[in-house]
C-alpha cells in the first residue's frame, strides 16, 4: 500500500463530500499502519480529524491544531476522561441540551460512551435503563457499577429500596416493580427500542411498550436507542422526540461472497467453515439461526478441529464435566476453543463464556443463535452467516437483523476491519422503517380515551367490552386497583379474561389450590396439569397431553434444585427423556412462564374467589427456579449456583438466609474479597477464575478485589 496516495484519495473523497467512503477508506489505512506497526504521521492524524474519528488521533505525532481538537472533544465519562468522535459529541450536547432523541445509529457506534458521559456530567437524579436481556443488565451494570458506584445506587433486580440517587437497569418487566417509586424520573433510556414494533419481537413487545408508556409519562427526557432504523412512522411512543439517524461507523466492514463458490453444497459448506477458522487464527461469531443449525455446525467443528492445549480451556471443561455433564456437547466443544451462545443457557454460564471469548488464550469461536447480538455486546473479528434465516424461524433473515449481525464484525481500537463471511447469500437491501402500535394484548391497561387516535376503532371496543366483562366478574373497585397496580405480570388479557369466567363459573376447579404451598411435589400434580392445560402451547416439548405431564414431571423434580446436584437432577429427568438442552429450556419457561401463570391465578383467586388462600410462596420459589432467591440472583451477577452452593457450605456466607437482600450479600462479598474466599480451599482453578470476575464485577476499587 503507498500511504502517500492513499492519504490523497482520502483527502479528494473528503473534498468530494463522500464522508462514508473517505472514512472507510482511513479505517483501512489505519489497519494497515496498526498490522505493520507504523506511526501515525502529523497528515493520517489530520485526515483522523477531518473524517470525525477523533478518538483514533495520536495525541503525540499530531499537530497542534489536530491535538486541540483532540482535547476539545474530551469528557468525563465516569472517573475518566475520553475523546468522543464527532457524532457521538454531537448526541451528547443534544442530550445535554435537555431534548428528547430516538436515535439509530450502527453497532460500532460508541452509544454507551454517550449515556456514560451524560450521567457524569449531568448527575441526574434517577436514570432509567431498560435492556433487552438479562445478561445486557449485567453487563451494563458492571460498567456503570465501576464509575459510578460511590454516588449511585445501581439496581437490577425487584426487591430493592430506592437510594437518594438511582440507576435502575433491567429487562421491560422488572419497570412495572418500580412504576409507583417515583414521581418523576430524570431520564428514561431504552435500548434496542426497535423491539416495541411486532415486527421484530412478536413474545415482549407488548411489556415493553407499556413499559415504555407508563415511565415515558413520568420522564424529563427520554433517549431511545436502537441500529439501522431509517425511518419512524408516526406513533404516541415516540411523538415528542427527535429521530436521529446516523450512519457514523468506526470500523470497517469487508464482505466475502463464500456462497458464491459453494452453491448448495452441504458438505462444501462445511469445509468452507472450517476453512476460515483454521486459516484466519482470529475470533469468530458463527450466526446458525437455529438450534438444529447450531447442532449442525458443532458437529462439524467437533469432527474437523483439533483439541487444544490451552489451560484455560481445558480447565473450563473439566469444570462443565463436573458441574453439567461430561457427554454433553459443549463440554467437548470448549477443548477445541468453541462456545455455544443461546437464549436457554443457564444466564452466569452465557456469561461466563463470552468472558473466555474476550481472553486472548479463550475461546476462538462462538457459536450462536441471534442472542449474541441481541443481548451482549461483543464482538469478533470474524463473522461467519451460516445459515441466511431468522432465528428459530425459516423465514429468511431480513435486512435490518442481517445488518444487525454483521455490525459485530470488527472492534474499536482493535480490528479496525470485520471481515463478514457469507455462507448462504444475504438479504436484498431495504430501508428499515419502524412501526409501532398497540398489541391487543396489552389492551387492559390503555384508556381508550387517552389514546383514542392510536387505536382502531375494533380496539376501542375491545377495551371498553373487556372493562365491562372484568367488572361484573370481579367488581369494578377491585379491577380498577389491580390494572392501576400494574399487578398482572402477563400482556395476555384475553387469557386473564378467559380464567376469571371459568373460575367464576366453575370454582370447584380451583379446589386443592393451597396445595401448591405443600413441600411435597406429588401434591401439585392436579393443579399444575390444569394451570399448564390453559394454555396449551409453549412448553417447549409440544402441545400434547403427554408433554404437559413430563412438563409437570419436570417441575416436581426441579424441586430439588438446591438439594441436589445438576448432574443427579439430570439423572432422574433420563427417565422422563429430558437431556440436558430441554432441562436449560424447561427450566427457563418454568421461571419465566409458569410462575407468571400462577401469580396471575392467584391474584384471581383472591379477588372472585376470596377463600384465604395465597400460593404466592409457591410463585416464589417457581420464579427462583427452587433456588434460594439471593442465589437465582447471583447468577445474573455471574456467579453459579454450583459456586453460591460451596460458599454457603462453607459458611462463609449464608445464602438462605430470607431476611438478606441482593446488595446486603454483595456487600458481604467484597469484604471477604477472593484471598478469604478461598482460604476454606474448596475451589478449583476454574472456580476461581469465575470468582474473580465475579468480585470485579461488584468492584470499583482494584485494590479491594483480593
Amino acid at each position: 500500500m503507498n500511504i502517500f496516495e492513499t492519504c490523497g484519495t482520502i483527502s479528494d473523497l473528503i473534498h468530494e463530500g463522500n464522508d462514508l467512503s473517505a472514512r472507510n477508506e482511513l479505517i483501512k489505512l489505519l489497519d494497515h499502519h496498526q498490522k505493520n506497526k507504523i506511526p501515525y504521521s502529523p497528515l493520517l492524524n489530520h485526515l483522523i480529524r477531518e473524517v470525525g474519528l477523533y478518538p483514533y488521533q495520536d495525541s503525540q505525532t499530531s499537530s497542534w491544531g489536530d491535538r486541540f481538537v483532540y482535547e476539545v472533544f474530551k469528557v468525563n465519562v465516569g472517573g475518566k476522561e475520553l475523546t468522543l468522535h464527532k457524532e457521538q459529541s454531537y448526541l451528547l450536547r443534544k442530550l445535554l441540551d435537555g431534548e428528547n432523541i430516538a436515535v439509530s445509529a450502527p453497532t460500532s457506534f460508541g452509544k454507551s460512551f454517550v449515556i456514560d458521559a451524560f450521567i457524569a456530567i449531568k448527575k441526574p437524579t434517577n436514570v432509567v435503563i431498560i435492556v433487552p436481556t438479562i445478561a445486557l443488565t449485567d453487563e451494563t451494570r458492571r460498567r456503570l457499577y465501576k464509575k459510578f458506584s460511590a454516588e449511585y445506587k445501581i439496581i437490577t433486580t425487584t426487591d430493592v429500596s430506592l437510594g437518594e440517587k438511582n440507576i435502575l437497569i433491567f429487562p421491560q418487566e422488572r419497570a412495572f416493580y418500580y412504576i409507583d417509586k417515583f414521581e418523576t424520573l430524570d431520564i428514561l433510556i431504552v435500548d434496542e427500542f426497535y423491539k416495541a414494533s411486532s415486527d421484530y419481537e412478536d413474545d415482549r413487545s407488548g411489556s415493553l411498550i407499556k413499559a415504555i408508556l407508563k415511565l415515558g409519562q413520568i420522564a424529563n427526557q427520554k433517549y431511545y436507542l436502537a441500529p439501522n432504523i431509517s425511518a419512524i412512522t408516526d406513533n404516541v411512543f415516540t411523538k415528542d422526540m427527535t429521530f436521529e439517524k446516523l450512519d457514523f461507523n468506526t470500523v470497517c466492514l469487508e464482505i466475502f461472497e463464500t456462497y458464491k463458490e459453494i452453491g448448495k453444497d452441504e458438505e462444501k459448506k462445511g469445509e468452507e467453515l472450517l476453512k476460515i477458522i483454521i486459516k484466519t487464527k482470529t475470533k469468530s461469531i458463527i450466526y446458525a439461526a437455529s438450534y438444529p443449525q447450531i447442532k449442525k455446525v458443532t458437529n462439524i467443528l467437533l469432527e474437523g478441529l483439533p483439541i487444544s492445549k490451552r489451560q484455560l480451556l481445558n480447565d473450563f471443561s473439566d469444570w462443565l464435566t463436573t458441574n453439567y455433564d461430561s457427554n454433553w456437547e459443549l463440554t467437548n466443544l470448549i477443548k477445541r476453543g468453541v462456545g455455544i451462545h443461546n437464549g436457554q443457557l443457564h444466564r452466569s454460564l452465557a456469561q461466563i463464556q463470552i468472558k473466555v471469548f474476550e481472553e486472548q488464550k479463550g475461546l476462538d469461536n462462538i457459536v450462536t443463535t441471534s442472542s449474541i447480538i441481541e443481548g451482549v455486546n461483543t464482538s469478533a473479528e470474524n463473522v461467519i452467516i451460516w445459515r441466511n434465516k431468522r432465528s428459530g424461524s425459516n423465514a429468511k433473515l431480513d435486512s435490518f437483523t442481517y445488518k444487525n449481525i454483521i455490525g459485530r464484525g470488527g472492534r474499536m481500537f482493535k480490528h479496525f476491519i470485520g471481515k463478514i463471511y457469507l455462507l448462504e447469500s444475504p438479504p436484498t437491501e431495504e430501508q428499515s422503517q419502524l412501526d409501532i402500535h398497540f398489541p391487543d394484548e396489552i389492551l387492559g391497561d390503555i384508556d381508550e380515551v387517552e389514546y383514542k387516535d392510536s387505536l382502531t376503532r375494533d380496539q376501542v371496543q375491545k377495551i371498553i367490552s373487556l372493562r365491562e366483562e372484568m367488572y361484573k366478574i370481579v367488581g369494578k373497585a377491585d379491577y380498577k386497583k389491580l390494572v392501576k397496580e400494574n399487578i398482572f405480570q402477563t400482556d395476555d388479557v384475553d387469557f386473564i379474561k378467559r380464567t376469571a369466567i371459568e373460575m367464576k363459573e366453575s370454582p370447584h376447579e380451583w379446589n386443592g389450590l393451597s396445595y401448591l404451598n405443600s413441600d411435597d411435589p406429588e401434591t401439585w400434580t392436579r393443579l399444575l396439569t390444569k394451570i399448564v392445560r390453559l394454555k396449551p402451547e409453549g412448553w417447549g416439548l409440544g402441545r400434547y397431553s403427554i408433554v404437559h405431564a413430563k412438563f409437570v414431571a419436570f417441575v416436581k423434580i426441579l424441586s430439588d434444585n438446591w438439594a441436589k446436584s445438576i448432574p443427579e437432577l439430570l439423572d432422574e429427568l433420563d427417565h422422563h427423556d429430558i437431556d440436558i438442552d430441554s432441562f436449560f429450556n424447561l427450566e427457563r419457561i418454568a421461571t419465566f412462564k409458569l410462575s407468571s401463570l400462577v401469580n396471575e391465578i392467584n391474584i384471581l383467586n383472591k379477588v372472585i374467589l376470596k377463600n384465604g388462600v395465597d400460593v404466592s410462596p409457591f410463585v416464589a420459589k417457581v420464579s427462583n427456579a427452587f433456588l434460594p432467591p439471593i442465589v437465582y440472583e447471583l447468577e445474573e451477577y455471574g456467579l453459579p449456583r454450583m459456586i453460591s452452593k460451596k460458599i454457603h457450605r462453607s459458611r462463609l456466607i449464608d445464602l438462605t438466609d430470607q431476611s438478606k437482600n441482593i446488595h446486603g450479600v454483595l456487600d458481604h462479598f467484597r469484604n471477604l474479597g477472593i484471598n478469604r474466599i478461598n482460604t476454606r480451599q474448596q475451589f478449583d482453578q476454574f472456580d476461581l477464575y469465575i470468582l474473580r470476575h465475579f468480585i470485579d464485577g461488584i468492584t470499583s476499587d482494584p485494590t479491594t478485589r483480593e
